[in-house]
C-alpha cells in the first residue's frame, strides 16, 4: 500500500504563458507498479504517477521540456525513467541513480538516451552512497560532461558545499539546499548557497517550496524570502522545476499551478523568466535545439 499522499487531481492555471521551450527541472515518475515495480528495500511507497499523468500537468502548465529525477523507490532499476525518456522524444532529460560499479559501456549508453547527471541524497530518511562514492564518480561521469545532483538540507548542505567546490565537474543543489525557512535568509546554510554565485559550475534548482517552509500550509508563503534572495543574487545559475508528484510531503499537498505562479510573481521579469526557465537548462541539460 502506498504511504505517500497521491498529487493534486486538480491544480491552478497559470497565470501568464510560459516561454517557448519552458522547462520543468525537477520531478519524478513513479511506476506504474504493475509495468515498473517498485524496489524491494524501497524507502517509501509512492502512489502510482505515471508518464502520462506527468505530460498531462505538463500540459496544463504550459511547459514542454523537463527533466526526470529517477527517485528512491525504484533503486537502480531506471527502466520507468529510460521509457520515459524514449516517450518523450527528445523533450525530456533525467537525472540517475547508478552503482558505484557501474561501467563506462553503461554511461555511455545512458547518456546517448538522455541521462545527464547522478544523484545523491544526504538527507536522512534517503541517503545513498555517501561522499566517498560521489567523489568516486565524479571523474567516471565528466568525460561526457554530466553533473552532479545533491539532495541536501540544513543540516547538511554547509558541509557539502566546500568539498562540492573542491571537484571538477558541475553541481545541482536541489530544492534550495532544503535550507529552513524559519531561520531566514541570514542562516549559515543559505548564506553558504548563496555564496555559489561565484562558483561558475554551481547550479540551484528553485524548487520543493514546500519543502523549506516551516508553516507547511499552503501557498508556504514563508519561503519566498528565500526564493527571492536566490533571484536577486545568482539567476544565471538556477533553475526551476515543480517536484511532481510531491513524495513524502509532511503538510499540506502542493498545487503545482500555485508554485509556478509564485515562482512568476517573484520572477516578473521577462528576460529573468527565459534564462532560467529556458536558457539555464538547456546549457545544463543540453536539450536538441
Amino acid at each position: 500500500m502506498p504511504d505517500c499522499a497521491p498529487p493534486l487531481e486538480h491544480i491552478t492555471p497559470p497565470d501568464h504563458a510560459l516561454p517557448a521551450g519552458a522547462c520543468d527541472s525537477h520531478f519524478h515518475v513513479f511506476g506504474p507498479a504493475d509495468v515498473f515495480p517498485y524496489a524491494e528495500n524501497r524507502p517509501y511507497t509512492p502512489p502510482d504517477a505515471p508518464f502520462e499523468a506527468l505530460r498531462q500537468l505538463h500540459r496544463k502548465l504550459g511547459i514542454s521540456r523537463g527533466v526526470i529525477v529517477h527517485p528512491g523507490c525504484h533503486g537502480y532499476d531506471l527502466s520507468p525513467t529510460l521509457d520515459a525518456l524514449d516517450r518523450g522524444a527528445g523533450r525530456y532529460r533525467a537525472v540517475a541513480l547508478l552503482p558505484r560499479d557501474v561501467d563506462e559501456p553503461r554511461i555511455a549508453e545512458l547518456d546517448r538516451r538522455g541521462v545527464r547527471g547522478v544523484r545523491y541524497n544526504f538527507v536522512a530518511h534517503l541517503a545513498n552512497g555517501g561522499w566517498d562514492e560521489l567523489a568516486a564518480m565524479a571523474p567516471r561521469i565528466a568525460p561526457f560532461g554530466w553533473h552532479l545532483c545533491v539532495h541536501s538540507d540544513q543540516a547538511s548542505l554547509p558541509g557539502l558545499l566546500p568539498r562540492l567546490k573542491q571537484l571538477s565537474i558541475p553541481f545541482v543543489i536541489d530544492h534550495m539546499g532544503r535550507a529552513s525557512a524559519a531561520q531566514g535568509t541570514h542562516s549559515e546554510a543559505f548564506e553558504a548557497l548563496l555564496g555559489l554565485r561565484d562558483h561558475p559550475g554551481a547550479w540551484v534548482k528553485v524548487s520543493g517550496l514546500d519543502r523549506v517552509s516551516a508553516s507547511g500550509k499552503r501557498p508556504f508563503a514563508d519561503g519566498e524570502a528565500l526564493v527571492a534572495a536566490l533571484l536577486q543574487a545568482m539567476p544565471e545559475r538556477l533553475l526551476w522545476g515543480t517536484d511532481w508528484p510531491h513524495p513524502n510531503v509532511g503538510g499540506d499537498m502542493p498545487d503545482d499551478g500555485e508554485l509556478l505562479n509564485t515562482f512568476l510573481r517573484l520572477c516578473p521579469d521577462p528576460a529573468m523568466r527565459q534564462r532560467i526557465l529556458v536558457d539555464n537548462p538547456h546549457a545544463l541539460y543540453r536539450f536538441e535545439s
